[in-house]
């Protein structure tokens, strides 16, 4: 395994004897026990040469624990369709993925949008979704608890990871953007154009799915705000990288 210094964070509810979980951070510079590396990119719909994607995602494989093979990349549309998968690979036009294989790591890409990991430890069965507005306003995240359930989760056992995304203070839409959420979460008052609580959204609807209030964790960082720990495709367009989220079912 490569010796590396990377750095990421560990959802606390969403990591145990039976679950583990990753969400990656920027890594502006970091060692993979050859050279020194600007930046772990994990984009594989970036500028970035696929030789670069390569070898940063075997770093991410080697620090996981898991074979490179054995990981599943949802290749996003910013869409809300749902694949079960057995096996690793790349999946074209999907933004979430379910699991309930031991061994198997799902993983979502991010620059603002959430990456959202959910799990019912007890039935083993483990999702990961990429919740941008567009996925998000389609139902992707209900959508995701839904396919769960109907694989035999329980709602009040499912446990929830909301990763970095873009907050509220960043988020200004027009108004086509903003029709299409509850007012409960357009901010027009604040700010000259509205703004979207996009986190506040996703955790009421899993709270509308019946997950526990104590089952949702929600990272309150901004993507935006925050240039050195994370990408931002706001702030840095085309150029930017992504960070992802990962889930795995301990085999």
């Amino acid at each position: 395994m490569m010796s590396t210094r990377l750095e990421y964070l560990k959802p606390k509810l969403l990591n145990d004897e039976k679950i583990r979980s990753w969400f990656t951070l920027k890594n502006e510079n970091f060692f993979d026990g050859q050279q020194s590396i600007k930046g772990l990119n994990l984009g594989l719909n970036t500028l970035e040469p696929f030789e670069v994607i390569e070898k940063n995602l075997s770093v991410l494989a080697d620090e996981i624990g898991t074979e490179a093979g054995q990981i599943a990349y949802a290749k996003q549309v910013h869409g809300s369709d749902i694949l079960e998968v057995n096996r690793g690979g790349q999946y074209e036009g999907i933004d979430g993925l379910i699991t309930s294989r031991s061994g198997i790591a799902l993983a979502i890409q991010v620059a603002d949008c959430a990456a959202v990991l959910l799990a019912d430890s007890f039935e083993k069965i483990i999702s990961a979704v990429h919740a941008g507005w567009r996925g998000a306003a389609a139902g992707i995240v209900p959508k995701a608890i839904n396919r769960m359930i109907s694989n035999g989760a329980s709602p009040d056992n499912i446990k929830a990871y909301i990763s970095p995304c873009i907050s509220l203070n960043n988020f200004e839409v027009g108004e086509e953007v903003a029709r299409q959420f509850p007012e409960e979460f357009v901010d027009r008052v604040s700010f000259k154009k509205p703004h979207i609580n996009l986190k506040g959204f996703i955790i009421q609807q899993m709270k509308d799915k019946g997950l526990l209030s104590n089952h949702i964790e929600c990272d309150e960082n901004c993507t935006i705000s925050d240039s050195e720990l994370f990408y931002s495709y706001r702030r840095e367009g085309k150029k930017s990288g992504r960070m992802m989220g990962v889930i795995k079912i301990e085999a």
